[in-house]
């Protein structure tokens, strides 16, 4: 025989007895309170309120459920754009690179975090040199900026000892070749190169703001030694506000402080620049326009005129008062990806309409021009498995002015001024596991050769070569230890490169001049 269940009783109808049931009590016990009006007003405020709890009880039931109806039907539509983006293949960006074009666009917190990956590659001087701002866009991308602000640092400190054939002259440009801070026919140094804090943030979505302080005692400008306060001082290296944001679009803008698109100058070495980088390398204001789809990235960038922070200068009204946007830079170049790896080829080649290479005799820094001088580059770089290599030219479209010696009575008169160039040619192999596609190593031997031609042949401002092999290891992604060897031919430091700061008529480049250097060093960012 089976047994029937027992119904479900009703809260409800428990809660009216009990309020019935504590009437009938009163009433039996205190007859004159059972007839006190305000006693019974009182409890059935009760019963009222506490149907007034139970409605509302089941109004927020009833919008949950609505919210998870809801997330659920936005969960099922994005998983359907994500299977359809994915059944079309995958877009890819860069060598090396692939993007899902289904994500979507990301929101960010209000809080401020620390990447030491981001902050390596946006702080890095050895890869991305003058494309930043599209490594900040693929890293927005990705999810690494999700934070309101995030915090960058970077700190390079060096040893290293260095010897000459001449007396108080050394080429190598990792410092200011000047005889300041460089005495006699052997030199030594244990320092801080450079010391970098930056701050990203999204503004909001589709509108980031970047600002970079920089601390470079031994590559300032100022006059006196690396001691001296005029070059202890800390600048704004690099600042913009940018709008783009590439899960909506693949062009973006920015405008502000920032490394003109010319030419590649990127290095295999661990520290040392290359002398592309030194001679051809614009850091100016300006406004720049980039689009990046598939393999082919182009910038476009409005330099201002005057001259600016390194390597432009284009004159205003034979001034160089920075009062006109009247230069220019375009930069395009085109990637092919063998695989997902990494593995690829990537050619580009630049246009500079005005570049620093327009001054006169006797040349120094910053000085007017009469008129601009153009610069055109070609570059190449292939990474297959371990092996990173690559390639550069640049030079100018016109003589440089002041790499001849207008003066008749003077016996350096008779070189002819020349089209400034460099050229660079290196080469990496990683061993051990890649820790990053762009730094492509663990631990890596590299070898570069890069030249700078400021002169005519056998002029004493002809070449200064530069030969750097180097090893480095990054135990972790955000710190590259590291050693090199320099060779450098030559002394043409930019200022007074062909004379006119000796009252006798000499100058103080040598093309003779050798510079030995042994470095270690360290590079950690957080």
């Amino acid at each position: 025989m089976k047994s029937t269940p027992h119904a479900r009783p009703d809260t409800r109808s428990f809660a009216r007895l009990a309020l019935l049931a504590g009437a009938a009590t009163i009433a039996f016990a205190t007859p004159a309170a059972a007839q006190d009006a305000a006693l019974l007003e009182r409890l059935e405020a009760l019963e009222q309120r506490f149907e007034s709890l139970e409605q509302e009880n089941r109004t927020l039931k009833e919008e949950l459920a609505t919210l998870r109806a809801d997330a659920a039907l936005e969960a099922a539509e994005q998983d359907a754009r994500i299977a359809e983006a994915k059944a079309r293949g995958p877009v890819v960006t860069a060598v090396g690179e692939v993007a899902d074009d289904a994500r979507p666009a990301r929101g960010f917190t209000d809080t401020i975090g620390i990447r030491s990956d981001y902050a390596f590659r946006v702080l890095d001087q050895a890869v991305d040199v003058n494309s930043k701002p599209l490594v900040q866009l693929r890293a927005l991308q990705a999810g690494s900026l999700d934070d309101r602000l995030t915090l960058s640092g970077q700190v390079t400190a060096i040893a290293d000892f260095q010897w000459s054939n001449r007396d108080s002259k050394f080429g190598y440009l990792m410092r200011n070749p000047t005889s300041a801070n460089q005495i006699g026919f052997e030199v030594s140094e244990a320092l801080l190169h450079s010391a970098n804090i930056a701050v990203t943030a999204r503004v909001t979505k589709d509108l980031t703001a970047y600002a970079e302080l920089l601390y470079d005692p031994q590559q300032n400008f100022a006059s006196g030694t690396i001691t001296g306060l005029a070059r202890n001082n800390i600048s704004l290296r690099r600042a913009w506000i940018m709008w783009g944001n590439l899960d909506k679009s693949p062009v973006y803008a920015l405008v502000g402080k920032m490394d003109v698109p010319f030419g590649l100058n990127d290095t295999v070495s661990p520290f040392t620049n290359s002398t592309n980088w030194h001679a051809f390398s614009p850091l100016a204001y300006g406004a720049q326009l980039g689009v990046t789809t598939g393999g082919l990235d182009i910038r476009a960038m409005a330099v201002q005129g005057g001259a600016q922070f390194r390597s432009a200068n284009s004159p205003v009204r034979g001034t160089n008062v920075p009062s006109k946007l009247n230069n220019f830079a375009v930069d395009a170049r085109y990637s092919v990806p063998f695989n997902s790896d990494g593995d690829g080829v990537m050619v580009g080649a630049s246009y500079q309409h005005a570049t620093s290479y327009c001054q006169g005799y006797p040349v120094f820094h910053f000085n007017p021009c009469a008129d601009n001088n153009p610069g055109i580059a070609a570059y190449g770089r292939l990474t297959y498995g371990p092996i990173r290599l690559l390639g550069e030219y640049a030079q100018t479209t016109k003589v440089w002015p002041g790499s001849n010696v207008p003066v008749p009575t003077n016996p350096l008169s008779v070189f002819p001024a020349v089209k400034t160039k460099a050229f660079t040619l290196g080469g990496r192999y990683s061993f051990g596991a890649v820790s990053d596609a762009e730094q492509g190593r663990t631990l890596a031997v590299s070898g570069e050769f890069s030249k700078f031609i400021a002169g005519s042949e056998d002029s004493p401002w002809e070449r200064q070569n530069q030969a750097v092999l180097g090893l480095s290891w990054f135990p972790v992604s955000n710190l590259n230890l590291f050693a090199e060897f320099i060779h450098v031919d030559g002394f043409a430091p930019l200022n007074f490169v062909s004379g006119g700061n000796f009252p006798d008529g000499s100058t103080w480049s040598d093309r003779e001049a050798n510079t030995e250097v042994v470095l270690v060093g360290a590079t950690a960012a957080f």
